[in-house]
């Protein structure tokens, strides 16, 4: 009987490669993750796996306790983050996606090391149809322009994936994916559609403050009351979580055309006469 060389133990320090992992059918090879994984498999949120931090405060002697057979992290990272994964001695695999192809790569890839490369072509095929679909459903409607954005303080769009979904939910990126806006830019773009979703928020960016701060109000998007928080794991998480995010886009962009869905939540009004309301 072969051997089998793949890792039996790997301890994921971002919840894409967690989310990735259950979706192939290996999340039993995960011992040890983030505290943030839970947020996407409520699998992990047992007390089942031993919790670690992340890819930007990782630390040797933590991932040395668990022995794994293989770190999966991601860029961005702190060297110093870096230099701890590297002292730990296991081997380590890690991810930088920008685009939705980066996404698929990865997950082909962790698919291929633990070996199981079908299941991972199945899980990249399914997220490819799910986006076609949204897209055959948005190819003749108008495409109003779209803010969305990743961090507040300063103010970031959110990275290029985000912006092939809101391409695919029928809408137009406004702005520059992954880099920093002033909010006098965003005022002149005049965006039809703002979304917020930033990194380690989940779903509670405060939207009537952020208009109003930032002196939105006249904006197209806040003048028809669309302005809306998608839950962060939904966006910002490069892994098949992203097609919670793009039906929460699709709705937001074209609400004649796709049914109100979960993570998402919406204000209405301008000038202190928004009304907030959830959808989670």
């Amino acid at each position: 009987m072969p051997l089998d060389h793949t890792p039996q133990r790997i301890a994921c320090l971002q919840p894409s490669a967690t989310v990735i992992l259950d979706a192939i059918g290996q999340l039993p090879r995960v011992i040890a993750c983030t505290r943030y994984c839970a947020d996407v498999v409520p699998a992990v949120a047992n007390g089942s796996r031993a919790i670690l931090p992340d890819s930007w405060t990782a630390d040797s002697k933590q991932i040395t306790s668990v022995r794994p057979d293989l770190v999966i992290a991601a860029v961005p990272f702190q060297e110093k983050a870096l230099a701890e994964i590297l002292k730990s001695g296991a081997r380590f695999l890690g991810l930088a996606p920008k685009t939705l192809a980066d996404i698929y790569t990865d997950i082909a890839t962790i698919a291929g090391v633990v070996g199981d490369p079908d299941r991972g072509e199945e899980v990249v095929q399914a997220m490819q149809q799910h986006i076609e679909s949204v897209r055959a459903r948005t190819a003749a409607a108008k495409r109003p322009r779209v803010f969305c954005e990743e961090w507040g303080k300063p103010v970031i769009a959110s990275q290029p994936w985000a912006a092939e979904l809101i391409d695919a939910a029928g809408g137009e990126f406004a702005g520059t994916p992954a880099c920093q806006h002033s909010n006098d830019e965003i005022i002149a773009l005049n965006p039809d559609v703002i979304i917020a979703a930033w990194c380690g928020a989940g779903d509670r960016v405060p939207l009537e403050k952020i208009v109003a701060d930032r002196e939105w109000e006249r904006t197209s998007a806040a003048l028809s009351g669309r302005v809306f928080c998608i839950r962060d794991e939904f966006l910002n998480t490069p892994a098949p979580t992203l097609l919670q995010g793009l039906d929460a886009l699709a709705w937001a962009i074209h609400p004649d055309v796709f049914p109100r869905t979960k993570g998402i939540r919406q204000i209405t009004g301008v000038r202190g006469t928004y009304a907030e309301n959830p959808t989670c």
